[in-house]
């Protein structure tokens, strides 16, 4: 499943942000530092273990959840096969 948001509005204040590192602690959480200086930890756990759709579900088989990269600004995993939306992680809150 893709997701793709357009950070392109310029009244959103996001068009600049982007994510400068990520480092996967462990139990499915992930250390976000963005270009602001902010910095956020999010726990993904409760989204993907709630999550119904197979696409998503098997990334909380723990080896594939932290097997992600940092493209363009944002955190992938597998080619944008999950994303999430830069604002939902500048804020700490993801969808469940």
């Amino acid at each position: 499943m893709k997701i793709i948001v357009d950070y392109k509005d310029s009244k959103s204040g996001f068009n600049e942000l982007k994510i400068d590192s990520a480092k996967y602690l462990s139990d499915y959480t992930i250390r976000i530092r963005f270009s602001d200086g902010k910095e956020n930890i999010i726990d993904f756990k409760p989204f993907l273990s709630n999550s119904l759709h197979p696409s998503i579900k098997k990334y909380f088989d723990e080896n594939k959840f932290s097997d992600f990269s940092l493209t363009d600004g944002n955190l992938n995993w597998n080619d944008y096969d999950l994303i999430f939306p830069l604002s939902d992680l500048y804020n700490g809150h993801i969808g469940a």
